[in-house]
C-alpha cells in the first residue's frame, strides 16, 4: 500500500492521534507547530476545524522531502450552534458536560495533508447522543480522567463514553480526534 511508504510528520500533541496512527502501522514523527488556535467567530461547525488545521499546516515552513506528509488536525464539539473546544479549567469542563448531558451534538475533525507538491484538507463528522448524566457521574469523571485536553471535555474511549453515550452515528475514531478510515482513503488518493 502506497500510504505506508510515506513518513508522517504529525503536528499534534494528542496522545490519541499519535497512538491511532502508530497502531495503523504508519511511520510517525511528532513535530510541534506553535499556532494560536484563534478563528473568526463567524465560522460555523466544520469551518472551524478546517480553518485551524489549514492554519497549522500553513505555519510549517520547513521543506518537505518527497516521502514526507505533514498532517495537521483539529477537533471540535458542536452543540446547539456553538463550539465547545478544550475547556480551560475543571469548572468549564463540568459546564460543558452538563450541557452535553441528555443532548445530541456533532463532533467535527478536520485534517490537512501537506506534501512537497500540494496541500489538501477534508473533514469528518459524527453525531453523538448523550444520556442524562448525574452530577455524581460528571464529578467522578472529572476527578479520575483528564478532560482539559479534549474538545467538549470528554473522551469517548473513557468512562464518560462508556456510561454516557447512548448512540453514535458516524466514525468512532473521529470522536476520538482522528477519522482513520477517511484519512487512509484520502492519503491513498493524495499519493
Amino acid at each position: 500500500m502506497k500510504a505506508f511508504t510515506k513518513k508522517i510528520l504529525l503536528a499534534s500533541q494528542s496522545p490519541r492521534r499519535q497512538h491511532l496512527l502508530k497502531d495503523c502501522g504508519f511511520d510517525v514523527s511528532i513535530i510541534k507547530i506553535d499556532v494560536e488556535e484563534t478563528f473568526d467567530p463567524s465560522l460555523q461547525a466544520q469551518e472551524i476545524p478546517l480553518f485551524l488545521s489549514q492554519k497549522k499546516a500553513a505555519a510549517y515552513q520547513l521543506p518537505l522531502a518527497e516521502n514526507e506528509v505533514l498532517v495537521t488536525s483539529d477537533t471540535i464539539v458542536w452543540l446547539k450552534n456553538k463550539v465547545l473546544n478544550k475547556p480551560e479549567n475543571m469548572q468549564e469542563a463540568k459546564q460543558m458536560l452538563l450541557q452535553l448531558s441528555g443532548n445530541e451534538h456533532t463532533v467535527y475533525t478536520a485534517v490537512t495533508l501537506k506534501t512537497n507538491k500540494t496541500t489538501f484538507s477534508f473533514f469528518d463528522e459524527s453525531k453523538v447522543q448523550f444520556n442524562s448524566l448525574s452530577e455524581e457521574i460528571i464529578d467522578y469523571y472529572l476527578t479520575k480522567y483528564k478532560p482539559l485536553d479534549k474538545a467538549g471535555a470528554y473522551g469517548v474511549q473513557e468512562f464518560i463514553g462508556y456510561v454516557g453515550i447512548q448512540k453514535i452515528e458516524g466514525c468512532y475514531y473521529n470522536i476520538m480526534g482522528f477519522p482513520l478510515a477517511k484519512f487512509f482513503k484520502e492519503i491513498e488518493n493524495l499519493i
